[in-house]
């Protein structure tokens, strides 16, 4: 079952690439008390990810912030060590949060996920992007149509900020 708005999000841990390398990050740490912009990627590099998800939440990060949020968290189900490599391709180092659900874990625990085994990706997050407050989700919006990041672009987003 999808996570809904004003439904609270689980528990989780993602692997984060900082500074200081790969560190563990809870939900908890991420999301308690604050407002944060997640949006969520099928996988780092891919075509519409890297070309114009990533890109419109860069483009827009002092838009974003500009409206009271704390963070913005891009997700993928992909390991530390890709986001680490995706944060720096992007020159997004230091305003984007990368957050690596390397086996799916959250992204199965709120309905989010995307089986692309027939493409030969296996299981990957949906495109969305929500906002959080307090760890409770005030924003969803699901992409509908393959490869187009608009219902969860940035434009959108910050209509809903």
């Amino acid at each position: 079952m999808t996570i809904e708005i004003g439904q609270k999000l689980p528990d989780s841990a993602f692997q984060s690439p900082t500074a200081d390398g790969v560190q563990t990050i809870t939900s908890a740490e991420l999301f308690a008390g604050k407002k944060v912009v997640l949006f969520g990627v099928p996988g780092a590099f891919t075509p519409t990810c890297n070309n114009s998800h990533l890109p419109g939440y860069l483009e827009n990060y002092d838009a974003i912030i500009g409206r009271g949020v704390d963070t913005i968290a891009v997700l993928a189900v992909n390991d530390a060590f890709v986001m680490q490599a995706w944060a720096r391709f992007t020159g997004a180092e230091g305003k984007l949060v990368f957050l690596a659900d390397g086996s799916g874990h959250f992204v199965k625990s709120v309905g989010l996920d995307l089986d692309l085994d027939a493409r030969g990706m296996g299981i990957r997050s949906q495109r969305f992007s929500m906002i959080v407050e307090d760890g409770v989700v005030t924003a969803l919006n699901i992409e509908e149509a393959p490869g187009s990041a608009v219902n969860s672009g940035a434009a959108t987003l910050i209509g809903q900020l």
